[in-house]
């Protein structure tokens, strides 16, 4: 069966040629409102599947100390060929949030920003109080989306990249020859060459796990099952009542990302809960398969070629005449 380029696909899995009886398709949901920055999806990550080290320096006991950025507790930066989990760290300064208060009789202390009352921020005594802010930090585990309509496999000339019988993307590390086009391709700019290696590398969803039965090692890890692991249906269920439960619970701002199978990409196999705009996550507000007019624009240089040749042609018998 050909590839579709976008919109909704039930079965990319099917659509990719494998039997009616594949598995059913997978996925992850991330639910950042639980994250706690334990980085433990990336260790796991790592550990399974054997990655070098990011940012390790030429200095120390035969160049194994990390060279930290100083800027935030994220020293991993983001997802690239050795990195198949990222957790970011945004820190943000929020209005606070008033709660009920319990009197134990100590002093009192005031939240960043506000003013005694009976005073302003200039000290004039005029009575208007400044905004109360306090910080917060969202946290969020960013992985490959395994789109329904990746890009990346459609450019790859060598078939590196393949859709796998779990609906996941894989790419067949003994197979890339470097070329680089799947990393301009996705919209998410997750594929990346490792340094030294010059092939293309990123997350696979632990594809000898789970064709053990075992799910991927980072959901394993999690501690506080931010990352839930397994059938994409369930997920997307599941991730529903989540948000309708945090709205409920007055967090006006939550909201799924990557769950729509009729956005861009035909909906992501790894989708997010997020707090804020995806702008704030670095991830596109509006992704699109980047493939998607690569028929229009077939026909359209088709059709220019003929012009050209029929005015290349015209102009020809017009000399002999």
């Amino acid at each position: 069966m050909t590839n579709s380029l976008y919109g909704p696909l039930a079965d990319p899995s099917a659509d990719a040629g494998y039997p009616a009886d594949h598995p059913p398709r997978v996925g992850f949901f991330t639910d950042t409102s639980v994250c706690i920055g334990c980085k433990a999806c990336e260790v796991a990550c790592k550990e399974w599947n054997a990655l070098p080290a990011d940012g390790v320096t030429d200095h120390g006991a035969g160049g194994d100390v990390l060279d930290l950025t100083g800027m935030s507790y994220d020293n991993t930066g983001g997802l690239g060929a050795s990195t198949y989990r990222h957790v970011a760290f945004i820190e943000q300064r929020v209005p606070a949030r008033r709660s009920a208060t319990v009197d134990l009789g100590m002093p009192a202390t005031q939240l960043p920003g506000a003013v005694s009352p009976g005073a302003d921020r200039n000290g004039s005594g005029d009575g208007q109080a400044g905004e109360a802010t306090e910080v917060r930090w969202l946290m969020s585990s960013d992985v490959c989306k395994h789109c329904t309509h990746a890009a990346c496999l459609d450019v790859c000339p060598t078939g590196a990249l393949i859709r796998t019988e779990h609906g996941t993307v894989l790419v067949q590390d003994n197979i890339c020859n470097g070329c680089g086009y799947c990393i301009p391709a996705c919209p998410y700019g997750v594929i990346d060459q490792r340094k030294g290696d010059g092939r293309a590398f990123k997350c696979t969803m632990c594809q000898d796990r789970l064709g053990a039965g075992l799910m991927p090692a980072c959901a394993t890890a999690c501690p506080t099952e931010s990352i839930q692991f397994g059938p994409l249906d369930e997920l997307r269920a599941r991730a529903a009542e989540r948000v309708d439960a945090l709205h409920a619970a007055g967090v006006s701002e939550a909201r799924l990302y990557g769950h729509d199978p009729d956005d861009g990409v035909g909906g992501d196999g790894a989708f997010f809960l997020l707090l804020d705009e995806p702008e704030t996550y670095g991830l596109p507000p509006d992704p699109v398969v980047t493939t998607r007019d690569l028929p229009s624009m077939w026909r359209h240089a088709a059709a220019a070629a003929l012009t050209v040749a029929g005015t290349v042609a015209a102009a020809f018998l017009g000399a002999r005449r």
